[in-house]
Parts: structure tokens; C-alpha cells; sequence
């Protein structure tokens, strides 16, 4: 527990982005004995940074629009963005073992 007094319920919302991660994991799509998802083979052709980049700006694009201020936008767009972090993250470690 957090001995921080989050002013904006921060808290409350990274605790319910997880309960919603958690939740992600019974519904993704997978193929095969290794349980290989989609973003698995984006990872493979080189291309989950920008396809997670493009998912997050879509799903922030569609709040308020489509079906109005719905949290579960902005709970994908987070989980895009988790991702993007990731993939992003994992090419800079690995660059940065060239240097």
C-alpha cells in the first residue's frame, strides 16, 4: 500500500487498469500448443512498437466519439501504451548493449 495521498485517485486508476490487464488475458487470441498472440508475431516482423503506437492514438481517438466517454477506450490505450513501453523499451536495453 501506498503511503502516497494521490490527488487525482491515481491509485484507484492503476488498480483498476490491472484488474482490466488481468482480465485481457482470458480473451486474447492464440494459436497453437505455445500459446503464441498476436502481439507475438508482430514482435517477430518487427512492427509492435508502431502497430501498439497507432492502437493506442486510435482507441484515445475514439473516446468521447464513438461511444462518449467510455473508460474502456482508455483502458485499451493504456494497455497499448503498457505495450508500446515494452517494445520500445526492449529495442533501447538492446541498443544500448551495442554501445
Amino acid at each position: 500500500m501506498s503511503s502516497v495521498n494521490f490527488k487525482y485517485g491515481e491509485d484507484k486508476i492503476v488498480a483498476e487498469l490491472q484488474e482490466y490487464l488481468d482480465s485481457t488475458y482470458a480473451g486474447h487470441y492464440v494459436a497453437g500448443g505455445d500459446q503464441i498472440q498476436t502481439f507475438d508475431i508482430w514482435n517477430a516482423l518487427d512492427v509492435a512498437g508502431p502497430v501498439c503506437q497507432g492502437t493506442a492514438i486510435k482507441y484515445l481517438m475514439r473516446y468521447g466519439r464513438k461511444a462518449g466517454f467510455n473508460k474502456k477506450d482508455l483502458l485499451k490505450a493504456m494497455h497499448y501504451i503498457i505495450l508500446l513501453w515494452h517494445y520500445t523499451q526492449e529495442e533501447q536495453t538492446d541498443n544500448d548493449k551495442d554501445v
